[in-house]
């Protein structure tokens, strides 16, 4: 038997999350976590823990339990991620939660990317940026970017040729303030030195401006 995961259960699913002490005062930014990584991974809080500092909570959240993010099917079924997504938000947006009605964010890659479009276009009061790194937003389908309001920064590597084209696709389509940035020398996951440290930099930007500030 391996742990017991940590962290806070989100009804009505039973799906975890972390969200750390203490109590958000402004706002929570959720760090939506698909097929490219865990709410426990090192590199993960780190990029939560850099981007928030000093603002909003963070809630880590992972889209999939373990069983599901091998089964591809799960994996790119963005209408089932979203609804886990706008779960989540319900939860920390509720009168019993320890967050209650703040201003809410969302941060997240790859199919993430695809699930916080969908559920911002759905909860246009609470959700009032969207960051993704490496994301595709394409994934979403034709329509959910033209529908999506809240401002939107997309990020990507430079050297991740065709999800840049993708990026810049959909935001084309969105009515509000969608942005492109380009992280020079780096492809899909920022691996190379110095190039999540940018990542961080433009996403705090974003998240203080949007979520960390408001009163």
């Amino acid at each position: 038997m391996g742990a017991e995961p940590r962290g806070n259960i989100i009804p009505p699913l039973g799906l975890y999350g972390v969200l750390p002490a203490p109590e958000p005062r402004h706002g929570v930014v959720v760090f939506a976590r698909g097929s490219d990584g865990s709410r426990l991974s090192p590199r993960n809080a780190f990029v939560a823990a850099a981007t928030c500092q000093g603002g909003p909570g963070t809630l880590l959240f992972d889209l999939l339990p373990p069983e599901e993010a091998e089964d591809w099917r799960k994996v790119f079924d963005i209408p089932q991620l979203a609804k886990r997504l706008m779960n989540a938000t319900g939860w920390l947006t509720s009168p019993a939660s320890v967050s209650g009605a703040v201003p809410i964010g969302y941060f997240g890659g790859s199919t993430g990317a695809a699930a916080m479009l969908a559920a911002a276009a759905l909860r246009p009061d609470r959700v009032c940026a969207v960051d993704s790194p490496g994301g595709r937003p394409d994934l979403a389908g034709l329509e959910v970017p033209s529908h999506t309001r809240a401002p939107t920064l997309l990020i990507v590597g430079s050297l991740d040729e065709e999800v840049l084209a993708l990026n810049r696709s959909a935001a084309a389509q969105m009515p509000a303030a969608a942005e492109i940035r380009v992280v020079q020398g780096t492809g899909h996951q920022f691996e190379e030195p110095g190039t999540l440290g940018a990542v961080v930099v433009l996403a705090r930007d974003r998240v203080m401006d949007r979520v960390g500030r408001l009163p």
